[in-house]
């Protein structure tokens, strides 16, 4: 289930668009101030944001720059919804790393339609070597590095390729066995609870996404891309 936050300081609209957004299986939250919206993503990344221009403590258009110029959220699709219509507005904000813009009075319909397009397109786009879990989990492949919330986590070789191995399959369940095999080709000198010790230690380094890794009782482990369970 993708997630969209929408960002106006107009109550109404906020709940017309989270409305229809979920009519059409989307998870959805509002936020009537730039600020509110810029904690909220410290925590969570969604899959795409409905941008307002007009907020009452920022600019729309400077959280656009702000949200592109930020490695963690560089790759957030943007959509603007704004009563401005103006020509220069629009190619500003799309200048500025927008994915669309869509002017107020809007039909839901088509904001929805344009969701979904945008969505399809940042699919396509998203570089494979970046893996995204739980809307705050990044693991780069090709620098071996870990991101929380945008916070880089120093984890050891092994931590890191059991975090991978487990996110390359998310939702499959992975037993310690496989695990061994995967890290250390069945070197029988290791022993299977070593899955164990290094899967606390990693649920710790990774603090709140470490959630996402669940244990499989009986059978070993398995990570899942929401925080359910």
């Amino acid at each position: 289930m993708k997630s969209v936050f929408v960002v106006d300081d107009e109550p109404d609209i906020c709940e017309l668009v989270c409305l229809h957004l979920q009519k059409h299986g989307f998870k959805t939250k509002y936020f009537l101030t730039a600020d509110n919206f810029l904690i909220e993503l410290d925590r969570f990344l969604p899959d795409l944001v409905i941008l307002d221009l007009m907020l009452p403590d920022m600019d729309g258009l400077e959280v656009c720059r702000y949200l592109k110029q930020t490695e963690h959220t560089a790759h957030l699709p943007i959509i603007m919804l704004t009563a401005k219509g103006e020509e220069t507005d629009k190619i500003i904000g799309l200048e500025l790393g927008a994915d669309d813009y869509i002017t107020k009075p809007f039909s839901p319909r088509e904001l929805v339609a344009r969701v979904k397009a945008v969505l399809r397109r940042a699919e396509r786009e998203i570089p494979k070597h970046l893996i995204k879990i739980g809307g705050i989990l990044t693991i780069d492949s090709h620098k071996y590095e870990v991101f929380v919330s945008g916070k880089k986590i120093e984890l050891t070789p092994t931590e890191f390729k059991i975090l991978y191995t487990l996110a390359k399959r998310k939702g499959w369940v992975f037993s310690r066995e496989q695990l061994l095999e995967t890290l250390w080709g069945g070197d029988k000198a290791v022993l299977d609870r070593t899955i164990d010790v290094h899967i606390k230690n990693l649920r710790e380094k990774l603090q709140q996404a470490g959630k996402l890794i669940k244990s499989i009782r009986g059978v070993g482990y398995k990570i899942v891309d929401e925080f359910s369970g």
